[in-house]
């Protein structure tokens, strides 16, 4: 029986690894393959001998299920779940309110301090008998504790001796999905919308649940699963009815629906004459037509709403402000536990003054006069996603009002789909940044969390990348942005070297070979995209419209909408001043942030063309004039995509054939066109410069013609 046994794990063992071999990245990084070091394997089938699992909530039930698939995967031995403590080494999860065994650990001192998603995840002893417990004052914590259990074993660590004690930093963690109802997604490069709205509300996709859990596992406790350009449809008994069916899903995974509102769905769909906040009828409306969805979906959690931006109607069409529109949404909300969402994006062509300042400039006098369960949602930078952008002067210049970051995990600026760019230090830059808004150590991160200013409510939104590819994200590397925006959400203070560590080993492999090169090169990515596309301090230069590709030349229309608005480019310099003596943009920072920015000899030369409007010849730190500093990164810039193709080539045989052959042809793409961006933008600026593309460098191959006449119909992610 012995024999027959260790040929039938034996033989598990190769099956799993021959049917690994071709992986398509839909299991993202939730793939619980056998673990393949013996001496961990030793240890963890000794210390989880069995699993309890207590509590008969839906959640629990998620529990169950999860910690029972990941271990028999990992562990290659089956693993059932009970509700009775028999004996030691065995894993037990459960709540104070669902079990006396945790009640009995003298746990909840620790707990209290958790919160109600917080976990404890330790090594306990109780009548002479060793066990590691999961638990939390919630059960939805006590899942984000089996996630987080199942993370140690994917990634080859210890399970012995276990301390943990982890809580959620921020108390709002979401995505944003920009999907419309006829399941195109704006900027959005993974195909359709998941989202089958003509199906729903009687089917119900599989890949529902595969994404609550994959959400779940990284701490997102929420999703705006609509457009913020809106279509006041989703708010119709049709429409709700299919969005109930979603949270009904969601809701065992701790996840709440959010939806977008369009401010004139008052008149667009309930036959009203006017949107007006202050309307009373207008106010009654809302109030209705939200009791409406909280009868449907009992834990809706509120309105996330784009207004008065880019076209999309607001309280300023009655002469109101933001607060007025936003107090109107929230206190139809606050009864039943909502929040409103309300996006600072907003800029007017017809104002004369710097893009930049426009949401400083209309939110700050309003601190203070939105009601409390009111966010303010910030974009990272005052433009618009760049691969480079200063933090956004709103941060911490609105103490009384909690502000959520905004993130975009999809690549609308920083190469759709097609090229590997890994975003946390991008996310990490601005959240580390220091405000100074209430002296030194006065970080985004602070603000963001709430700590800063002392607010109850918090939070983090990412611009969901995500479609209906097989592999959820398009390029297999974009699924380490999801992850990523999900621990920082959860954790802001993490680092973006750490949690590629993680991602590489649940979603590739524990071997050290494949961590040493994966790891270097997704931290390079992002600014390796930098060098290619716009480096120190260049920004908006994308071609039209679908942003795809380069487009320094983009001129007529609004000018905010073209690249010469921003790159200013003539025979004397390139760059924006925002200086003192330009725009005044670094008048809207806090000291000595301010004089940082405003000073060309002190200003961080990665921002130096966001700031100033900088001669050619001037001479930077290193010596090199701008001209020839601009070419040294536009090349360095391809070199590293050259470099990181190497790299990949080299881990031939390490990585299953699918995932390697998809990540080869796609970094073949991000050489070609990181060339296309290098010769398109050099070409162009040397109008201006009159300089030499530097002898040392292979000159571009084709005219800045040939660049300016390409022309591209029905590029993912926009109308056509």
């Amino acid at each position: 029986m012995a024999n027959l046994t260790k040929f039938f794990l034996t033989f598990l063992l190769l099956f799993t690894f021959l049917i690994g071999k071709s992986e398509d990245g839909y299991e993202l990084w939730l793939r619980y393959k056998p673990v393949d070091n013996q001496v961990l394997l030793n240890e963890y089938c000794k210390a989880i001998k069995e699993v309890v699992v207590f509590g008969q909530s839906e959640t629990t039930e998620v529990i169950k299920s999860e910690i029972a698939r990941g271990l028999s995967a990992m562990l290659v031995q089956p693993y059932s779940v009970s509700s009775v403590v028999s004996s030691e080494n065995v894993l037990v999860i459960g709540t104070p309110s669902n079990s006396e065994f945790i009640r009995s650990l003298n746990l909840v001192s620790r707990l209290d301090r958790l919160g109600n998603e917080g976990y404890l995840i330790v090594e306990t002893t109780s009548k002479g008998k060793k066990n590691i417990v999961i638990a939390s004052n919630s059960e939805v914590g006590t899942l984000y504790g089996a996630f987080h259990f199942l993370r140690l074993i994917q990634s080859n660590k210890s399970v012995v001796a276990l301390n943990i004690e982890e809580k959620p930093q921020t108390t709002h963690r979401l995505l944003n999905h920009w999907d419309n109802l006829d399941r195109t997604i704006e900027r959005g490069y993974a195909g359709f919308s998941i989202w089958d709205w003509h199906k729903l509300p009687d089917y119900i996709d599989p890949r529902y649940t595969d994404y609550a859990r994959a959400n779940a596992s990284i701490g997102i406790n929420g999703t705006v699963i609509t457009n913020v350009n809106a279509n006041a449809l989703v708010l119709t008994d049709q429409y709700i009815k299919k969005v109930a069916a979603l949270a009904k899903v969601f809701r065992p995974y701790g996840i709440k629906i959010y939806l977008t509102a369009r401010f004139s769905a008052p008149v667009e769909i309930g036959g009203l004459k006017t949107a007006d906040p202050l309307d009373a009828q207008v106010a009654d409306w809302w109030k209705t037509k939200v009791e409406e969805i909280y009868k449907a979906i009992p834990d809706f959690g509120g309105f996330l709403v784009k207004a008065n931006s880019e076209g999309q109607p607001g309280p300023q069409n009655y002469g109101r402000n933001h607060a007025d529109g936003a107090n109107m949404l929230a206190k139809a909300l606050a009864p039943h536990g909502g929040v409103v969402m309300w996006r600072a994006f907003v800029y007017d062509h017809n104002v004369p003054d710097d893009r930049a300042k426009q949401a400083y400039t209309e939110f700050n006098p309003l601190d203070g006069k939105f009601d409390e369960n009111v966010f303010v949602q910030v974009k990272n930078g005052a433009i618009d996603f760049q691969p480079r952008e200063p933090f956004h002067p709103l941060f911490g210049a609105m103490p009384k009002t909690p502000l959520m970051m905004e993130f975009q995990i999809t690549q609308e600026y920083t190469g759709c789909a097609t090229h590997l760019v890994y975003l946390a230090p991008l996310f990490e830059e601005c959240l580390d940044a220091d405000t100074h808004a209430k002296g030194k150590g006065s970080t985004v991160a602070k603000v963001i969390d709430g700590s800063l200013d002392n607010h109850l409510y918090s939070g983090m939104a990412g611009v969901s990348n995500i479609g209906n590819d097989r592999n959820w994200t398009g390029h297999p590397f974009a699924q380490s942005n999801w992850y990523a925006y999900g621990r920082l959400a959860w954790n802001p203070n993490l680092s973006s070297e750490d949690i590629a560590d993680e991602w590489i080993r649940q979603t590739f492999s524990n071997d050290s070979k494949v961590i040493d090169v994966l790891k270097p090169m997704m931290m390079q990515s992002r600014e390796a995209m930098v060098d290619y596309m716009t480096p120190l301090g260049l920004h908006h230069i994308m071609a039209r419209n679908h942003h795809w590709g380069p487009g320094p030349w983009v001129d007529g229309g609004r000018p905010d909408w073209t690249s010469l608005y921003y790159h200013r480019a003539d025979s004397l310099g390139i760059g924006f001043n925002r200086s003192s003596t330009g725009s005044n943009a670094v008048a809207q920072y806090y000291e000595p942030v301010r004089q940082q920015f405003d000073k060309l000899e002190n200003c961080p030369e990665n921002l130096l063309l966001w700031f100033h409007h900088v001669p050619w010849t001037y001479k930077l730190k290193n010596g090199q004039t701008l001209w020839n500093a601009i070419c040294d990164q536009y090349y360095r810039g391809t070199d590293a995509v050259k470099q990181m193709q190497k790299q990949w080539q080299g881990l031939k045989g390490s990585i299953d054939d699918q995932r390697f052959d998809h990540v080869s042809q796609l970094l073949q793409i991000q050489v070609n066109e990181s060339v296309w961006w290098r010769n398109a933008c050099l070409l162009y600026f040397q109008q201006f410069s009159k300089m030499p593309i530097p002898e040392k460098y292979e000159k571009p191959d084709k005219t800045l013609e040939y660049y300016q006449n390409l022309q591209f119909r029905y590029v993912p992610g926009i109308e056509n």
